[in-house]
């Protein structure tokens, strides 16, 4: 079902809210009733779409803007069928969200469940912390297995899901769906570095290296282009690599681990591809240099494989972005036609030239 407005939902219990808002993500909205005498507000954080496995919370963050640090209510529906909802304060990236007082007076905190419509709402009555009106707000769904909540989604819409609200005016005053933060700039920069130089540039260099040497005439020039392809490809890829390594250090708790080993092995593999090549490369005839082949193509193809494996899972971290992952997804599989293209020519010429070749040999054999 598409979400409803806030302004023409009616709540089934007799509840009434003067204000609402519908939040940009997750499919949720947030009603309230602020009392400015007491500075109390009667809150109810409604959200669709809910699986029965599934836990929902709204939180106000007194200090940041970010999950940690927020003092949550949490709901969710137990194996037993029993629908339970409580306080807890989140305190780091690793939390089961334990049941735990908030740092704030907060009371009738409770919720319903809808299975027929697949909605979840939580209510409970706070008081403001500190003085402004103004409040950071965090909301959020993931997973309950065992009967205890695991961790959200680190992609997407969950990754989106906080702002500030001001009970008084009764606007959402800034959502991240409005403004990209400095991280997420810093995210969409990393993507494209590393997927213009580790996922594109190193397979068009390859190409170079393997092709470009059929057609006559293109020697050396061939090689030229090969290093000079592969070159600003490294170094493109140095910054997006830098980049990667800044973004996990200033990420405490949220781990990509797949994500990060691929990407430290391929750095090493094309660093060690860059040292060989220019410092270790036997000339042509060398006895030695059919080893250095070898190694060469082994580590220079592992690099482009990992490299595209590599794009694909930031795609996938970077959950929004589909429409970029096909563009990618469709940039490599024209690369790899490309390939086959110019191997099959490639293949195709060569035993064309053993052909001739061998007509040569009887012909001057029977001269």
């Amino acid at each position: 079902m598409s979400q409803q407005s806030c302004m023409s939902y009616i709540f089934s219990s007799n509840k009434n809210y003067k204000t609402c808002n519908d939040l940009p993500v997750l499919d949720s909205s947030i009603f309230w009733n602020y009392h400015q005498s007491s500075r109390i507000v009667d809150i109810a954080f409604r959200k669709i779409k809910v699986k029965e496995s599934s836990w929902v919370a709204w939180a106000i963050n007194p200090t940041s803007t970010g999950m940690v640090g927020s003092q949550a209510l949490i709901a969710f529906k137990r194996s037993d069928g029993v629908l339970v909802a409580y306080t807890s304060p989140v305190i780091s990236y690793q939390t089961l969200l334990p049941q735990g007082n908030l740092s704030f007076p907060v009371r009738g905190v409770s919720a319903t469940y809808n299975a027929n419509i697949n909605e979840m709402i939580l209510f409970a009555t706070i008081q403001l912390p500190n003085n402004p009106t103004l409040v950071n707000h965090v909301w959020q769904e993931g997973p309950v297995v065992d009967d205890f909540p695991r961790m959200h989604a680190l992609s997407g819409p969950n990754l989106n899901s906080f702002g500030r609200l001001d009970f008084q005016s009764g606007k959402i005053v800034e959502t991240a769906s409005r403004k990209v933060n400095s991280r997420t700039k810093l995210k969409i920069a990393h993507g494209i570095l590393n997927a213009i130089s580790w996922g594109i540039l190193m397979p068009i260099g390859a190409l170079m290296a393997r092709y470009v040497n059929l057609f006559n005439g293109a020697d050396p020039l061939w090689f030229y282009l090969h290093v000079t392809c592969q070159s600003f490809a490294y170094f493109v890829g140095v910054v997006g690599f830098g980049t990667g390594l800044y973004l996990g250090a200033h990420s405490s708790g949220i781990q990509y681990n797949a994500h990060r080993c691929i990407g430290i092995t391929l750095f090493s593999l094309a660093t060690t591809q860059v040292l060989v090549g220019r410092f270790l490369r036997p000339t042509k005839d060398h006895k030695y240099r059919k080893f250095w082949n070898a190694f060469h193509y082994f580590i220079g193809y592992g690099t482009i494989a990992l490299s595209i494996v590599n794009v694909l899972k930031g795609f996938a971290i970077m959950d929004d972005y589909k429409t970029w992952k096909s563009v990618y997804i469709g940039m490599i599989i024209g690369l790899g036609a490309i390939a086959l293209a110019l191997e099959v020519f490639k293949w195709c010429r060569l035993i064309c030239l053993r052909k001739i070749e061998v007509s040569e040999e009887n012909h001057n054999n029977q001269v």
